[in-house]
């Protein structure tokens, strides 16, 4: 007869959240109902423990962890203090190659996310670029030929990088921009290591920038997405076979000409 669960089951007490937790969540709640707003100053350590009925070590160590999260920034001197920041999406960046690097995200997640993420990209580029937007796009297709004339590969990458988010800034959506940055970041550590390890640039990249922003201008959104995603998958292909920050991206098929890309 199987053993009654009930008797191997065996739950801990419950404990009441810290305090510095519980100073946290309250300060979040007040800007998140916007009663607290970027550059707004928090009221001084000793006022503000004694509103919150907490010890000032408690409020301290609450303050420091808010730092961190990129809620506050504290300042020493006569006009120190805790004050709100600005929203930092950067710090979105930090978050997704954190959990790459402890495994909790793979490189197909990665790139199956960046594939998604791109299409959506494009169809809304497609329907809201703006002139300056496609003059942009043109102004760094221009430049990465003329580094890739040049052969600096690696001011070519950087071109890739500027190249995607330019195209995320056309869409007018901030959070669509914070996402591609994120991917691209991570994914652009793989493309650096080709390009350190000696492997050559991926031909025809400038005139598929080109055919793409054809496409872009004409506002021809299935045209414009098929492009984007046959390159990115050929990107990805290579990318899982380039070892970065230490880690292997994937299995490396033996004979596979190896060149870098973007």
């Amino acid at each position: 007869m199987a053993e009654d669960s009930t008797s191997v089951v065996r739950f801990e007490p419950i404990q009441t959240r810290r305090a510095f937790e519980e100073i946290c969540q309250r300060i979040r709640e007040q800007v998140a109902e916007g009663r607290l707003k970027p550059g707004d100053k928090l009221p001084a350590e000793r006022d503000l423990a004694q509103q919150l009925g907490v010890g000032r070590n408690a409020l301290r160590e609450a303050l420091r962890s808010l730092e961190i999260a990129g809620i506050v920034r504290l300042r020493k001197g006569v006009k120190g203090g805790a004050f709100i920041r600005e929203g930092d999406g950067g710090r979105m960046n930090q978050v997704v190659q954190d959990m790459f690097s402890l495994g909790s995200i793979t490189v197909d997640e990665l790139t199956e996310a960046r594939l998604h993420i791109q299409e959506l990209v494009v169809r809304l580029a497609c329907a809201r670029a703006a002139d300056a937007d496609f003059d942009a796009l043109a102004a760094n297709i221009d430049g990465t030929e003329e580094v890739t004339r040049s052969g600096d590969f690696l001011k070519r990458v950087e071109c890739s990088r500027e190249f995607y988010a330019l195209l995320a800034a056309a869409t007018g959506n901030d959070v669509l921009s914070m996402m591609v940055a994120s991917l691209t970041e991570i994914l652009m550590k793989f493309v650096y290591a080709r390009v350190a390890a000696g492997g050559h640039p991926q031909p025809r990249l400038v005139e598929k920038r080109r055919d793409f922003l054809a496409a872009l201008r004409a506002r021809d959104a299935d045209t414009a997405s098929r492009l984007m995603k046959s390159h990115l998958e050929s990107v990805h292909r290579l990318l899982k076979e380039t070892p970065a920050g230490g880690r292997k991206a994937g299995p490396q098929p033996a004979g596979r000409a190896r060149r870098a890309s973007a």
